[in-house]
């Protein structure tokens, strides 16, 4: 009998830990549908930038400000909101769609690093048939003057006011860069987040020597990545039974066993699906059960975290001593 492989995640039951996170392939219908039919247990749909949602109210507010000096009645030639399909509206209309068109769930996925009334769309999402929320929260702090306490400040009093703002399950996307990871995590899941996806690849800027100017470059991610995420995963689940999911670095069926047996609920792609195509989800199922009945495991369940801090025989080994062990260890062999 072939292992099972459901897992739950954010209180959803899915048939396997494969999920693909926000990127362009989630970003249109024919590729979702495919992304299904490979073997998929879950979709992450692109962001909707707070900047945006700005922009597009500033843009309207000067349509109702246009020509009002004039004369009173112009109000009433006024368009209506709804008559300006621009980006939220758009991204609306493709989580309607995508929910009508699959069977397995949508996740929305919000990116902000501020409040405002902007985490208004986390209800307007859930209104649209969202099953989960994703806040991605890409923030890079500059000033000299703002304080570490500052930086998390603002992450906790976004995560409570979209948290506010809906009731279907909601997830944090963060990245790594906190003093403490998981007091961190303690005080997200505190403030209402079911779950933390980690970790946020921060996209990095390269300089353009022939025209001397900073340009953005997109590096797809390796399967080498994918130990930073690996080795806190294995710790938070040692604390914490809330939803834990792994972004960076999935290419294999390896992979995603690794990420499982740290603890990882799923393994989220977006990568190895753009290299590859939607087909390489059938491999790696494959490889998973093929994997898990070679190890005589029964289900995904039964594996789940059995590799964490707290449960191996060495916890040191996602600590310090580990750092000391390869440093010696690439010294020896090099010699």
């Amino acid at each position: 009998m072939s292992a099972r492989l459901k897992t739950k995640y954010l209180g959803l039951e899915l048939k396997n830990p494969l999920v693909a996170s926000a990127g362009p392939l989630t970003g249109k219908l024919e590729t979702l549908i495919k992304l299904e039919e490979n073997g998929v247990a879950a979709v992450v749909l692109p962001s909707l930038f707070e900047e945006q949602i700005v922009r597009e109210e500033d843009e309207i507010n000067k349509l109702y400000e246009y020509g009002t000096e004039s004369f009173a009645e112009a109000q009433t030639y006024l368009p209506e909101m709804e008559e300006y399909h621009t980006g939220p509206d758009n991204y609306l209309h493709h989580l309607r769609q995508a929910k009508a068109a699959l069977t397995v769930p949508v996740i929305a996925s919000l990116n902000g690093t501020s409040t405002g009334g902007w985490t208004h769309y986390a209800e307007l999402m859930q209104d649209a048939g969202a099953d989960a929320l994703e806040l991605n929260i890409y923030y890079l702090p500059t000033h000299p003057e703002l304080t570490s306490d500052d930086v998390e400040r603002r992450y906790l009093s976004l995560v409570a006011a979209v948290r506010k703002s809906v009731k279907i399950p909601l997830a944090v996307k963060i990245g790594p860069f906190f003093s403490s990871l998981p007091n961190m995590a303690k005080r997200l899941y505190d403030e209402g987040a079911d779950g933390l996806v980690l970790f946020n690849r921060f996209i990095q800027p390269d300089i353009d020597l022939p025209s001397l100017s900073v340009q953005p470059r997109l590096v797809l991610s390796s399967s080498d990545e994918l130990r930073l995420p690996l080795r806190w995963i294995a710790i938070l689940r040692s604390y914490f039974d809330k939803s834990l999911a792994a972004t960076t670095g999935v290419h294999t069926a390896e992979d995603v066993i690794k990420l499982v047996l740290a603890g990882a609920d799923v393994a989220m792609m977006t990568s190895a699906l753009l290299q590859s195509g939607p087909s390489l989800l059938g491999t790696i199922l494959f490889g998973m059960r093929s994997w898990l009945d070679d190890n005589e495991y029964e289900s995904v369940e039964q594996m789940k975290g059995s590799m964490s801090q707290r449960n191996i025989p060495d916890p040191e080994a996602f600590e310090r001593a580990n750092y000391v062990k390869t440093i010696v260890s690439y010294s020896t062999d090099s010699e």
